[in-house]
């Protein structure tokens, strides 16, 4: 199985981007891509950048890395509630190559934050609006409290359940 694992986040510390990474090593046997959303660092989108531009270059590559997968584990990082921008926008200018950006993958959504919340608001938002977009969500997980639950030097969860249930929504890919 080929797994496309990513944080929805541009931060170079992103707790997102380790957990997504984690996720995707629980997947046994799988052949992982972690993918960093700053290599497709483009304009905001508009209408009018649209117009200008076209379909840039590096949205076709991130649609085209999607349909080269069979699995893809997105972990979402909250800014004020919602997705943050570069993640947003690089979703934007993808969805104007294709609506079904996720084209009809398997995916596990995940999202954390240093806080209790766990950055809820946003994965419940993006599990809300996946199969909008072609996205199977066949499970999600959020992680409350990161620094709390996430052994930073082994790279792993060190709470217990919370890793059985990483565990059991990833292998539902």
């Amino acid at each position: 199985m080929k797994l496309l694992a990513l944080a929805a986040s541009s931060s170079s510390k992103s707790i997102n981007k380790q957990l997504a990474t984690y996720a995707a090593s629980l997947v046994e046997g799988a052949d992982v891509e972690i993918l960093d959303i700053n290599d497709y660092e483009m304009p905001l989108f508009s209408q009018d950048r649209e117009d200008e531009l076209g379909h840039p270059e590096l949205a076709q590559r991130f649609f085209a890395k999607i349909g080269e997968v069979d699995g893809i584990i997105i972990s979402f990082a909250e800014h004020n509630g919602s997705y943050t921008a570069a993640y947003k926008n690089l979703f934007d200018w993808t969805s104007r190559i294709d609506q079904k950006v996720f084209q009809n993958k398997p995916m596990v959504l995940l999202s954390t934050s240093p806080g209790p919340g766990g950055a809820n608001t946003v994965l419940t938002a993006a599990k809300g609006s996946a199969p909008h977009f072609a996205g199977d969500v066949k499970a999600s997980l959020s992680i409350p409290s990161f620094f709390d639950n996430f052994d930073m030097e082994a790279g792993k969860l060190r709470n217990e359940e919370l890793k059985q249930a990483l565990y059991e929504a990833v292998n539902k890919l």
